[in-house]
């Protein structure tokens, strides 16, 4: 149960950060970047068009792996569907929020996102359930072309990025969900979650699998 807390915890707080970046007005972060562009040219909701957008990752896996994990991807798309809601809940509590006019004040938005997203991504890391479809889709592209993770990542991300930024110039005829805030996102939340990682992580695991240990043990001595 603390497990699946955190994990939806988790990817509460990553909607609310996602949702603070779209607030600020720059640029979301590469991971979310085709769902919002997606909402910026067809009109749809952020939580919709979240879940459209993990449908394709859910379809790009099942062309790479050239066979259907029926079970798998099913829950991929629950995770999915949860996440498209929290986004949806997020943004309109974002949007109560005074809307930046100025850009320091868009810049204090960017940073505010950049950690609660990291945020988002220790808890959701941490509780070691399965991945959201992007995620996985990393994973996938890494195995499939034999790649290290860190240049699958860049990979997809970079992709992403350039669908994303192609759909909005032939749409809307600008950049729309790519911005320097993108840029910001790609560099700092690694190094943000790395720091978080590195001084949050063990403490947390250790609250969150202490009962999971101590019922392995006792089922070890009996």
């Amino acid at each position: 149960m603390k497990r699946l807390g955190l994990y939806v915890l988790g990817l509460f707080i990553l909607s609310l950060g996602v949702s603070f970046s779209i607030q600020a007005g720059l640029g979301v972060s590469p991971v979310s970047s085709l769902a919002y562009a997606f909402s910026l040219t067809a009109g749809l909701s952020i939580g919709i068009t979240t879940v459209l957008a993990n449908v394709l990752f859910i379809i790009i896996q099942v062309i790479l792996n050239k066979k259907i994990k029926l079970k798998e991807y099913l829950l991929q798309l629950i995770i999915a569907f949860l996440f498209g809601f929290f986004m949806d809940a997020t943004l309109f509590i974002v949007q109560l929020l005074p809307t930046p006019e100025t850009i320091i004040v868009q810049c204090i938005y960017l940073i505010i996102s950049l950690f609660i997203v990291s945020s988002g991504l220790l808890g959701y890391f941490t509780a070691k359930f399965p991945l959201m479809p992007y995620d996985a889709l990393t994973h996938v592209v890494s195995e499939r072309f034999k790649l290290i993770f860190s240049k699958a990542k860049i990979t997809s991300d970079l992709l992403n990025v350039c669908v994303a930024g192609a759909v909005c110039l032939i749409f809307i005829h600008s950049f729309g969900s790519i911005g320097i805030g993108t840029l910001a996102a790609a560099y700092f939340i690694g190094k943000i979650l790395g720091w978080m990682m590195a001084h949050f992580q063990q403490p947390l695991e250790q609250w969150v699998y202490h009962n999971e240990k101590s019922e392995s043990i006792s089922v070890k001595s009996m």
